[in-house]
């Protein structure tokens, strides 16, 4: 990126978080936190998440099938289906039906699919009105907005904005102030905007092959207001809807509304599988009419099908969108969707809607505001993986780029697997276990020279390192160089316990190798023999940048290296939360399903590890004791996704520690996001509710090195791996 890109883009975060970010925070936050009391008051959640992805799978494998079928429902029906190759071809069938029938004006309801297609200014160029009739909606048209979310399009907009936008535009006799009067001026208001339509238009949550039958889940009711008023209704959906039959909605009917705003079902679900035989109304004789009813079922395709081909995108079609992508996101909490989203979509599966919808040019813009720490994970009705899909279309974007006029310096000299193109950040973070490397052997002087204010400027030029943010410090001796001197373990593994390697991560080995010693003094203090081998980054970093070529290989050597280990039923301990969860998610995708499944099964979070050890009987009295000691403690988002978190609460209070968590979720530095100059004063904005929370207290720790750098930047001290602190001296 620029350092022009990097300011503009920089001053639209700046603004939003000033503008919008209030109101978005206040109402996804909200939202988020709804979500997770409705999951914890039904058990079956998770088992219907499953249960929901495998009908996803089977649904999207059998599409041309289901198309058939639906086609042949919808006419046995009455109705019209037709097949849209893209938004032009959509628009004008829709256009063509409204020629056919007269129209004048159209209502819609519940539809994104309408909004990709952009068919009200397509209607609205042919002299059609259009209104839409969700109150959200109504309100960003009457605004001329865009949608911020996929499910609260105006979250956005506080209710003082809309009582300022509605008084301003509808000068109504009574100032509106209230959000009961704001709602019903909008119900009365859209209430003849419906009685006067000539053709309704909705979309679809799910439509049902077998009887022919679109789902609506809807919370204001007036999709099937829109659907059955007037005489001609249009639904306009993705193929990705088809659900076989009636058999396998109940599961979508479970989740979705718990998902998007912590609903045990939304306030109507509406099961139409028109035309219907009910009689048309005609509102200004009061006499209804001969049942004289159209239904037209539009099915787009819009790029859906390349999605359907893409083994790495395909997952995209999955979504119900739901929006608990968004609102679990930490950053998106703090901006919305006008800056994290694109032409139509929002939140974290925007990413793939985006690129498969209207190309990858759409999606560049916010792509790099998923840093990849996988709250969004558990948090997806249909478990897809999203961050997975915005490394994929990260990597594909680097790979579109120009080779950036800094790419000849370090082309070559850098040993990732990329071809030029990456900018220099990317090429610089995702390779920065080299740089650590030269940092700590040329420790303090790289230090001095990476602190001094004329180098400072330069990196923040030349690389978009905001000068605002302190750099790491390099350690000169590193971790393995440490336990060799000393002469490996104290512990022999003739007496010993267990064997395990502690994994030498980069920031351990090379910045925090007193968080390493901490941990070897610690398991051998619980009778565990330790060895700490050379091993190689874990693929993390280049990861996070898009490069996941070179990902795949750093993951290969770590494999190759800790394989005898295994082999010899040795233990793999890691430090770093975030490279624990490469072991146990992302090698899935980079190594041979038995690869990773053998290293997945060996590893273990540091404190799982200590907690594990403590539960089969080794001596906790070996360990520092609490004895009362307040300590705030901070887990990493990859370790709560997890669910190793809970191990170091456990161990710190099995140890006496009076321990004080956050409900705030993320610190917002993410590995290099919060580095970079583009992104600087979003992630402060994202940290300073977790800082705020721990303002008082004493001792505050942090299992990821992230996590402990941006608090130690916002409360100006120390924030040390627990194991630091329980570990012997």
């Amino acid at each position: 990126m620029s350092r022009n890109a990097d300011e503009s883009r920089a001053e639209r975060i700046r603004a939003i978080l000033e503008t919008e970010g209030p109101a978005v925070s206040a109402n996804a936050s909200l939202l988020n936190e709804k979500r997770y009391d409705a999951i914890d008051s039904f058990p079956a959640y998770d088992e219907l998440r499953s249960e929901a992805r495998g009908i996803k799978e089977d649904a999207i494998a059998q599409l041309p099938e289901l198309i058939d079928r639906v086609t042949e429902a919808v006419e046995d029906n009455g109705g019209t289906v037709y097949l849209a190759a893209d938004a032009a071809d959509a628009n004008a069938y829709v256009e063509s039906v409204a020629a056919d029938r007269g129209v004048d004006s159209v209502v819609k309801s519940k539809s994104m699919t309408t909004e990709e297609i952009e068919v009200n200014d397509h209607l609205e160029s042919r002299e059609i009105d259009v209104w839409e009739t969700d109150l959200g909606e109504f309100v960003l048209q009457v605004a001329d907005e865009a949608p911020s979310h996929l499910v609260g399009p105006a979250m956005h907009k506080s209710r003082a904005e809309i009582a300022a936008l509605f008084n301003g535009h509808f000068e109504p006799e009574e100032p509106l102030e209230t959000a009961e009067e704001l709602t019903r001026f909008a119900r009365d208001y859209l209430g003849e905007r419906i009685r006067e339509a000539d053709m309704g238009m909705t979309g679809a949550n799910f439509v049902l092959a077998e009887s022919g039958t679109i789902v609506l889940v809807t919370n204001e009711g007036n999709a099937r207001k829109s659907a059955v008023t007037p005489d001609t209704h249009v639904a306009v959906a993705g193929v990705e809807k088809l659900l076989p039959s009636v058999a396998e909605l109940e599961p979508f009917v479970q989740l979705i509304a718990r998902a998007a705003t912590g609903q045990p079902i939304a306030q109507y679900v509406s099961m139409l599988s028109p035309p219907t035989e009910s009689p048309t109304l005609d509102f200004e004789s009061d006499e209804l009419g001969g049942g004289d009813r159209e239904f037209h079922l539009v099915l787009l395709d819009n790029g859906r099908f390349d999605l359907r081909e893409d083994d790495e995108l395909r997952e995209t079609l999955y979504c119900i969108r739901c929006g608990a992508c968004a609102n679990s996101c930490a950053n998106f909490q703090s901006v919305g969707g006008h800056a994290f989203g694109g032409e139509t979509y929002t939140g974290g599966i925007a990413t793939g809607w985006e690129a498969g919808v209207h190309g990858a040019e759409s999606v560049a813009e916010f792509n790099d505001l998923c840093t990849g720490c996988t709250r969004c994970v558990n948090a997806c009705p249909v478990e897809i993986d999203i961050p997975w899909i915005n490394t994929v279309v990260r990597d594909r974007l680097n790979r579109g780029q120009d080779p950036d006029r800094f790419d000849h310096l370090v082309d070559g000299l850098l040993p990732d697997e990329e071809a030029p193109g990456f900018t220099l950040q990317k090429r610089l973070f995702g390779n920065f276990e080299s740089l650590a490397r030269v940092g700590s052997a040329t420790a303090p002087v790289s230090n001095r020279l990476a602190s001094s204010r004329p180098v400072r400027a330069v990196l923040e030029r030349a690389v978009g390192i905001d000068r605002r943010r302190e750099l790491p410090t390099f350690a000169r001796r590193t971790l393995i160089d440490w336990f060799d001197a000393r002469g490996g373990s104290r512990v022999a593994p003739a007496d010993a316990t267990r064997e395990a390697v502690v994994y030498p991560d980069t920031y351990t080995n090379y910045l925090s190798p007193e968080r390493g010693k901490a941990t070897v003094r610690a398991l051998e203090s619980l009778g565990v023999a330790v060895r700490v081998p050379p091993v190689g980054e874990s693929g993390r970093a280049p990861l996070s940048q898009g490069m996941v070529d070179t990902a795949r290989a750093r993951a290969s050597d770590v494999y190759g290296s800790l394989a005898e280990h295994v082999d010899a039923g040795r233990d793999v301990v890691v430090i770093e939360p975030s490279d624990h969860a490469m072991i146990h998610r992302e090698y899935e995708r980079l190594l041979p399903a038995a690869s990773a499944r053998r290293l997945r099964e060996s590893s273990y979070d540091v404190m799982e590890y200590v907690y594990g050890l403590l539960e089969n009987g080794a001596d906790a009295d070996a360990l520092r004791a609490g004895d009362g000691e307040a300590v705030a403690y901070h887990g990493h988002c990859q370790g709560r996704t997890l669910g190793t978190d809970a191990y170091a609460v456990a161990v710190l209070e099995r140890l006496g520690y009076d321990v004080r968590t956050s409900d705030v979720e993320c610190c917002g530095m993410a590995g290099s996001f919060g580095y970079k100059r583009a992104y600087y004063e979003l992630s402060v904005d994202v940290g300073e509710p977790l800082a705020d929370s721990f303002a008082d207290a004493e001792t505050v720790l942090a299992s990821g090195t992230s996590c402990g750098e941006q608090l130690e930047a916002l409360l100006e001290r120390p924030a040390r791996h627990p194991i630091e602190h329980v570990g012997p001296q």
